[in-house]
C-alpha cells in the first residue's frame, strides 16, 4: 500500500503560506482600529456609555395687548418607563397605581415598541401627589420607572378663548417621523389654534443633561461633570392682540347664545376679541382628556368645537347694503344726492318687498333706513361682475388669511355661477336678492368685521390677526410680527358718504338707536338674515368711535330675530369695554372699599 507523505515540501508552503496572509490580515485590521478610525470608534465607545437625558423647556406663555397673562404653565407630574430598563411583569401594579384600566400600560409601550428601548416613554400625564410619593418610596423595586417635572397650560384671568388659543396634543406617529429631530415619542405639539400656528416659536429649545451609565444603562455619574450640559431654552412668550376684559365680556354675552362675535382695531387689523359660541373649557385638554368629555363635546348637537367665527357661513342681511353702495359711489354710478323712490317694493320678474314704504331716499337715508328697494334698484344699475369685484376688494370669497387656521372662504356668486346653473338665460330675478345680502351670498363673521374696520378705516387695514408679536426676554420689548397691508383703492370720498348713513343708523331714525350713547358715537349698521331652518339670524356691524374708529364689530347670533334687537346690544357692551375701560374700573373702585361691595 503507497504511504502519503503529510509534510511534502508543496504542503508545507501552503501552509506558511497561509499564516502569513492571516497574520497580515489581522495586524492590518488592528492597525485600521487603533489607528486609522481611532476617533470613530471612541465616539461608538462613549455612545454606549453616556446617556443623555432630555430637559424639555417651558413653553411660551400668552400675554394680552396689556400684558397681562391670559395663558400660562402650571407645573404637574408624569410616569415614565424607560422600555430597556423595565420588567413588563410590572404592568399590572403600575396599572392600579395610577388608575387605568387593565393593559393600559401594555397598550402605550406596545404603541411605543418601533422606538429606542432607551428612550423613556410617557405613560401618563398629571398623577396625583399620591403616587409620586409611592414611586419614591418603591424606586428601588420599579427599575425602568420614573417621573418627571412637565408644565400644564393654565388659564389664570378665566378667559376660555376656547377657538383661538388652541391645545396640545400628543405627536401623532406622522408627525414624528417627519420631525423626529426635535419630538421624540410622548412629545406633546400644539394641535390647533394659536398653539398649533406658533408652535415653532412656543415650544423653545430643548437641553440635555449627560450621565455615564454602566453596561446595564444605570447612571453612575454626570459626564466631564456636566460641564457638556445643554440647558433648554424656553419657548418665545406671545402677546395677543386680545384685550382680556373685551374679550371676557364678549365670552360673556355669548353664554347660552349661538353665533359668532368678533372686534378689529381698524388700523391695524389686530383682533381685539373673538367668541364662538357655545365654546367648551380648554382646562380639559390641559393633559388627560376623559372620554366622557370628549363625548360630550362631540355629540353635542350645538357642536362647540365647531369654529363659527371663522367658519360659519351665513347671509349677511343688510349688513351688505354698504358694499352696493360704495360700489355705485366709486363707480360713479349714483352721487349722494341720487334719489330712488320706495313704494314699498319693487318688481322684476315678481314682488321683491321692502320693510316700509320711504319714499324718494338717497343712499345715506337708504342706508339709514335699511331701504330694500333702494338696493334692490341698485345692484342692477352696477351689474352682477361689477358687484363681485367689489364685494373681492374687501376680502370675501377669500380666507383672510387669520393666525390661526381653519378658516371659509365665504361664497359671492358671479354672472359665470348663475349660467353654469341655469344657462344663458338665467333668471336676473335672483340679483335683487344680492342686492339686500340674501340669496346665495354667504360670509364669515370673521369677514364681516374686516368689512367694516376697512370701512371705518376709509379703506384700508392690515390681515386680521392675533398675535402681535413676541416678548424679547432681555428687554421686554414687542418684538412685532409682520402681516400684509390691506388697500381697497376706493376713494376716501366714497366712505365718507357711506359712513354717514351708519352713523345715522345709531344717532339718526335708523334701526339701532336704542343703543345710542351720550359719551361714545356708534356707527352701525343692523342686518337679519333670513334662514329656512328657523328663526331669522340677527347681525349687527358697528364702530366707534365714529370720528376716530378704534374698534370695529360684528355679531352674529343665530336663529334669534331682529338684528337691532339681539345683535346691536351685544356689540355696544363691548365697545364700552374697551373704550369705557378705565371710567368702569373707577366706578368698580369707587364702590368697593376695603374689599366690600358698598351695592351688595
Amino acid at each position: 500500500m503507497k504511504s502519503v507523505n503529510f509534510a511534502s515540501i508543496s504542503r508545507r508552503t501552503f501552509i506558511y503560506a497561509f499564516v502569513v496572509i492571516l497574520f497580515g490580515i489581522l495586524s492590518f485590521r488592528l492597525f485600521q482600529m487603533q489607528i486609522l478610525n481611532q476617533e470613530s470608534y471612541e465616539e461608538k465607545s462613549a455612545d454606549n456609555s453616556i446617556k443623555a437625558v432630555e430637559q424639555t423647556p417651558f413653553r411660551g406663555v400668552f400675554y394680552d395687548r396689556n400684558l397681562k397673562v391670559i395663558v400660562d404653565n402650571i407645573p404637574a407630574y408624569t410616569l415614565r418607563i424607560t422600555p430597556a430598563d423595565y420588567d413588563s411583569k410590572l404592568n399590572p401594579l403600575i396599572d392600579k397605581i395610577i388608575g387605568s384600566d387593565s393593559g393600559f400600560v401594555a397598550s402605550i409601550l406596545k404603541k411605543n415598541r418601533i422606538y429606542s428601548k432607551y428612550v423613556p416613554i410617557r405613560i401618563k400625564r398629571g398623577i396625583g401627589f399620591e403616587v409620586v410619593s409611592w414611586l419614591e418610596e418603591n424606586q428601588e423595586n420599579l427599575p425602568g420607572v420614573d417621573f418627571i417635572v412637565e408644565m400644564q397650560r393654565g388659564y389664570p384671568t378665566g378667559i376660555k378663548g376656547s377657538h383661538s388659543f388652541g391645545y396640545t396634543k400628543e405627536i401623532s406617529p406622522n408627525q414624528l417621523d417627519k420631525e423626529k429631530d426635535y419630538y421624540i415619542p410622548g412629545d406633546y405639539v400644539g394641535h390647533n389654534g394659536i398653539e398649533k400656528q406658533y408652535e415653532k416659536d412656543l415650544r423653545g429649545v430643548k437641553g440635555f443633561n449627560y450621565v455615564l451609565v454602566n453596561s446595564k444603562r444605570k447612571e453612575i455619574g454626570k459626564y466631564k461633570d456636566g460641564n457638556e450640559d445643554k440647558n433648554s431654552i424656553k419657548g418665545k412668550d406671545l402677546v395677543l392682540s386680545y384685550d382680556a376684559d373685551v374679550q371676557k365680556v364678549a365670552e360673556e354675552q355669548m353664554i347660552g347664545k349661538r353665533g359668532a362675535i368678533v372686534a378689529i382695531e381698524p388700523k391695524t387689523g389686530e383682533i381685539l376679541a373673538l367668541v364662538s359660541a357655545p365654546d367648551y373649557d380648554l382646562n380639559q385638554f390641559s393633559y388627560v382628556t376623559s372620554r366622557e368629555f370628549l363625548q360630550q363635546l362631540y355629540n353635542n348637537p350645538d357642536k362647540p368645537s365647531f369654529n363659527r367665527a371663522t367658519m360659519s357661513l351665513k347671509p349677511p342681511g343688510s349688513t351688505f347694503k354698504m358694499l352696493a353702495a360704495i360700489a355705485a359711489l366709486d363707480l360713479g354710478i349714483i352721487d349722494e344726492n341720487t334719489t330712488i323712490n320706495c313704494g314699498g317694493g319693487f318688481t322684476f320678474g315678481r314682488f321683491f318687498k321692502c320693510h316700509g314704504n320711504h319714499g324718494s331716499v338717497n343712499v345715506v337715508h337708504a342706508i339709514e333706513k335699511s331701504c330694500n328697494s333702494f338696493f334692490y334698484h341698485l345692484i342692477y344699475k352696477i351689474g352682477l361682475d361689477k358687484w363681485k369685484e367689489y364685494a373681492l376688494k374687501f376680502g370675501f370669497n377669500s380666507e383672510t388669511g387669520i393666525d390661526i387656521g381653519e378658516e371659509s372662504e365665504g361664497f359671492i356668486p358671479g354672472e359665470d355661477y348663475y349660467i353654469k346653473r341655469y344657462g344663458e338665460k338665467w333668471p336676473r330675478s335672483i340679483m335683487a336678492s344680492l342686492g339686500i345680502g340674501q340669496g346665495e351670498v354667504s360670509v364669515t363673521p370673521l369677514q364681516l368685521a374686516k368689512y367694516v374696520a376697512l370701512i371705518a378705516n376709509d379703506g384700508s387695514s392690515y390681515q386680521p390677526h392675533i398675535v402681535k408679536g413676541y416678548l424679547d426676554d432681555k428687554t421686554k420689548q414687542i418684538i412685532p410680527y409682520k402681516f400684509p397691508e390691506i388697500k381697497t383703492g376706493i376713494k376716501k370720498e366714497v366712505f365718507d358718504i357711506v359712513k354717514e348713513g351708519m352713523f345715522l343708523v345709531v344717532n339718526g331714525s335708523g334701526t339701532a338707536t336704542h343703543i345710542k350713547m351720550s359719551d361714545i358715537s356708534i356707527s352701525g349698521k343692523t342686518g337679519t338674515a333670513q334662514n329656512p331652518h328657523g328663526k331669522d339670524h340677527a347681525l349687527f356691524v358697528c364702530y366707534a368711535p365714529s370720528d376716530n374708529p378704534q374698534i370695529a364689530i360684528a355679531v352674529v347670533i343665530e336663529n334669534v330675530g331682529f338684528g337691532g334687537t339681539y345683535a346691536a346690544p351685544i356689540a355696544k357692551a363691548m365697545i364700552e369695554a374697551y373704550l369705557k375701560k378705565d371710567s368702569l374700573k373707577q366706578k368698580e373702585s369707587n364702590q368697593t372699599i376695603a374689599g366690600v361691595n358698598l351695592e351688595d
